[in-house]
């Protein structure tokens, strides 16, 4: 086939993919619209029947009020003493108070002994309830609205009297349905002769306009159409159904207005669309997936289409590929410049290398210890590799929201001590998983060490380690072997530990020409082998920054095809006890020791809390957490509770408090100082911990400053709270 007659060809079948594609659209849309509209009528008949529902439930439940009322007539009717007959009634749910005007007179009595007027209710507006006249609704003197109906007292044909019997809405409330509409509609109880709101049941949507009559709502929900009041107007005075829809706040919603009791009384509300609809959201949301597969169908023709044109056109691509190489070095070149101006940033948005390495720990372990979780020994060993993951992921976060003190020259070591081995033994947590999954081989070798606890930035230690053997495996072959090595040299009068840590790969290796760059930001080695592997090119600059921060130096060798060399040299302090390697424990201080271990675990022991804490997760957590070390803790919502709280409490009746610091209404350092000055006499002494998230140096300067005894950081660790209850204690 010709070139002319390829292309036509090719012409013509892109034509044919690209019309069936938009058939597809135009039947999905028609068919999609078709079952929306037809779901929507459906659930607006819905709505319809709900509310007649609700209707009917109403008009029953006042038709035997009417009922209940003249069985209650015929009984005074019959008795001697109608007064002494209606002081021996009692209020009910339903009835307030039941009153007798006997006629010709002008007043009566009411069943709660005081005197009853007529003239006190207002008739004016006719209704009536199988023929028995209704009042206006009215506040009565219990602060509920009420209505009262009027029904005749005969004996032997004779009108002896009237019944006056008050009743209150709220029976009305507790008949109709909770949850109506998933707690989004709005529905009340309007009395159509004044239109005031009467009855605002609960569980039927969310009120904070605060509507007490109908002027009020439509000023709420910005009725203004003079249409749709009008409408409505006219189906107040006919006492017949009405339904519009209309936007209330921001939420397209259908407003209804529904007659009770033959016009007495009005339904009145509304029910946001999406909530009615929620079916026909479904369909839409169906639409869309189904568009966005035909278009990605569509885009898939484009690229074939455009792989063919560039076939096509690679005669001319090859005459400008020298012109084409120039622009990319000098798109390098600029591109180099400005991640070196806006590096912060790049870091941020390129460290999933650094990350990943502790979290693919965290959740292998996790997934092995749901497969294990018969097995105890295995659910502890899981355990506690899953914690030095997270203890180390947590720490490597501090230093990535901290990074501009790196990248300045001003970050700073933190020195504690530390067991060597604990750390080798959390590092191999974390890198034995991904040398596995390459089926690799991590050798760890120890020579010439013979301490074991050092005093050191163990974290900054962890993250070299953790940056060289992550990119060890990630540059080594499957099936290659990777070496760590500790060598230890001659201690220095018995307090500095020469320490030499070697990282050794069978991996790609590197050229002299990169590795004259191998420790600049963002540089990763690329070739046909590499250009697959994801990093962000900051891990080395990193490693090499933390290692002169700890006052080391760091080399590496590389030949390509054969692997790598990296190898760091530090000088670590030697802790004091081991320094005093040796010395021999007398039993008496063997035994000391072991009395404050054991009053340290069990610190918390009948330990009573106040906790402001404000997420309902961790409060949960805190509690289980204490409630497992025999303590009980109080959760107060913000810092102002915690504090009306302690003035309420008695003395002694909290061991301490555990203060949030990021709280609503007051925060904790408020809440602090707020608690200090209470005239109460544990308000200096009482221990008061921060427990927060804020978890750098300056924000437990803050804590401290602002009154609290300790400050232990987020994620909660109940080891930590022990050790500062019990030095507490023991200060005290």
């Amino acid at each position: 086939m010709t070139e002319p007659a390829q292309k036509k060809h090719f012409a013509t079948w892109t034509i044919a993919v690209l019309l069936i594609c938009i058939a597809m659209v135009a039947g999905i849309f028609a068919i999609a619209q078709k079952t929306s509209q037809e779901m929507s009528d459906s659930a607006i008949q819905s709505l319809n029947e709900n509310l007649e529902l609700m209707k009917n439930t109403i008009d029953g439940i006042i038709n035997s009020e009417v009922d209940f009322q003249e069985l209650i007539g015929e009984e005074i009717s019959r008795s001697d003493d109608p007064d002494a007959y209606i002081q021996n009634l009692h209020a009910s749910d339903a009835i307030a108070k039941i009153s007798i005007v006997m006629a010709g007179q002008t007043e009566g009595l009411s069943s709660n002994g005081e005197p009853f007027s007529p003239d006190s209710l207002d008739f004016s507006a006719g209704g009536t309830i199988q023929g028995n006249p209704v009042s206006q609704s009215f506040v009565n003197d219990t602060g509920t609205w009420a209505y009262t109906i009027a029904s005749p007292l005969t004996r032997d044909g004779a009108d002896i009297g009237t019944l006056y019997v008050e009743y209150v809405y709220d029976t009305i409330a507790a008949a109709l349905p909770k949850n109506f509409y998933n707690n989004q509609a709005v529905f009340y109880l309007m009395d159509s002769a004044n239109e005031r709101f009467v009855l605002k049941p609960d569980g039927l949507g969310d009120r904070e306009a605060g509507h007490l009559n109908l002027e009020d709502f439509y000023r709420a929900n910005n009725i203004t159409s003079e249409a749709i009041i009008t409408m409505v107007r006219q189906g107040i005075e006919e006492g017949h159904n009405v339904l519009f829809a209309h936007e209330v706040q921001g939420r397209e919603s259908l407003c209804f207005l529904w007659p009770v009791n033959g016009g007495t009384d009005f339904m009145i509300g509304y029910v946001p669309m999406d909530a009615i609809q929620k079916e026909a959201h479904t369909v839409n949301d169906a639409i869309v997936a189904v568009t966005a597969i035909t278009f990605l169908a569509i885009a898939l023709c484009v690229a074939l289409y455009a792989h063919n044109r560039r076939k096509q056109q690679q005669v001319q691509r090859e005459r400008e590929a020298e012109r084409a190489r120039h622009q990319e070095e000098l798109a390098r070149a600029l591109h180099d410049a400005e991640v070196a101006n806006e590096s912060k940033s790049a870091f941020l948005a390129n460290m999933s290398h650094d990350i990943r390495t502790p979290m693919n720990a965290v959740i292998g372990f996790t997934t092995l210890l749901m497969k294990e979780a018969d097995n105890p020994e295995k659910v502890r060993e899981c355990a506690s590799r899953i914690i030095a993951s997270g203890n180390h992921l947590l720490d490597l976060i501090n230093d990535v929201l901290d990074i501009s003190k790196i990248e300045s020259g001003k970050a700073t070591i933190t020195l504690a001590e530390f067991d060597l081995a604990d750390s080798l033994h959390a590092i191999e947590a974390i890198v034995t998983p991904l040398a596995e999954a390459k089926h690799q081989t991590l050798h760890t070798e120890v020579s010439g060490i013979d301490r074991e606890r050092f005093i050191g930035d163990e974290t900054h230690l962890n993250q070299v380690l953790i940056n060289l053997l992550s990119n060890a495996v990630k540059y080594t072959p499957d099936g290659g072997t990777i070496h760590l090595r500790f060598l230890g040299g001659k201690v220095h009068a018995s307090q500095y530990q020469p320490l030499t840590i070697e990282v050794e790969d069978t991996g790609y290796g590197m050229t002299p020409e990169f590795l004259e760059h191998v420790f600049d930001s963002f540089t990763r080695a690329e070739d046909s082998t590499t250009n697959k592997i994801q990093g962000t090119g900051l891990g080395l600059s990193i490693t090499k920054s933390l290692v002169e921060l700890m006052g080391g130096s760091i080399e590496v060798t590389s030949e390509v095809g054969v692997g790598s060399l990296f190898r760091v040299r530090l000088e670590l302090q030697v802790a004091e006890e081991d320094t005093a390697a040796g010395t021999p424990e007398s039993p008496d201080q063997r035994r000391a020791t072991e009395a404050d271990s054991a009053a340290c675990a069990n610190a918390l022991q009948g330990k009573h809390f106040l906790a402001a804490e404000d997420n309902a997760f961790n409060a949960l957590l805190l509690e289980e957490l204490l409630e497992l070390e025999g303590a009980t803790v109080e959760i107060a919502d913000n810092g102002q509770i915690a504090v009306e709280r302690m003035q309420q409490a008695a003395p002694g009746e909290f061991d301490a408090i555990l203060m949030d610091v990021q709280m609503p209404v007051m925060n904790g350092h408020e809440a602090t100082r707020a608690i200090r000055q209470l005239s109460r006499e544990d308000a200096e002494s009482l221990l008061i911990i921060a427990m927060t998230a804020d978890a750098f140096v300056e924000d437990e300067r803050a804590a401290l400053a602002a009154g609290m005894n300790y400050h232990i950081a987020k994620p909660i660790n109940i080891d930590e709270l022990k050790r500062v209850v019990f030095e507490f204690d023991h200060q005290a």
